[in-house]
């Protein structure tokens, strides 16, 4: 192997490296945020989808979390057993589960209102920095889904 070839081999050279690093530091910022409202950063993520939109099926959930079903089962009856949502089998087909937000999943929105402006602060960068990152890690995932 030559001597060029070596040097991409370097731990601090790697973008998954750094991607990784970002990614663990942003979730344990979020941990904390997250620990007065008893929720999980995956289970905050949930939320989020649900408080977009208070009622869809699992299927549906995990294509916007880009999680599978077996992931997202044992969550959702976590957040269920909390009384944050419900989750209903179709009538038309039961392979189909259709969760709902509760009125204590619903009113949960207003006391996480703050947690993007912590870490946004937490940050230190500039929102449009912040965007752009976002872009560039939202084009990363298309990019690699399609191989």
């Amino acid at each position: 192997m030559s001597a060029e070839k070596e040097d991409y081999l370097v731990l601090e050279k790697q973008l998954c490296f750094s991607l990784y690093s970002a990614s663990h530091r942003l979730v344990r910022s979020y941990r904390q945020l997250l620990e007065p409202l008893d929720l999980t950063y995956p289970q905050y993520l949930a939320m989020l989808v649900l408080w977009q939109q208070s009622e869809l099926n699992v299927k549906e959930l995990g294509e916007k979390l880009h999680l599978d079903s077996g992931t997202l089962t044992p969550l959702l009856k976590r957040l269920e057993n909390k009384g944050l949502v419900s989750r209903t089998r179709s009538q038309l087909d039961e392979r189909v589960v259709h969760i709902h937000l509760t009125e204590q999943g619903k009113a949960l929105k207003n006391q996480a209102s703050h947690i993007p402006v912590a870490i946004f602060q937490q940050s230190g960068l500039p929102l449009a920095q912040l965007l752009e990152l976002k872009q560039s890690c939202d084009l990363l995932f298309q990019q690699l889904d399609t191989l």
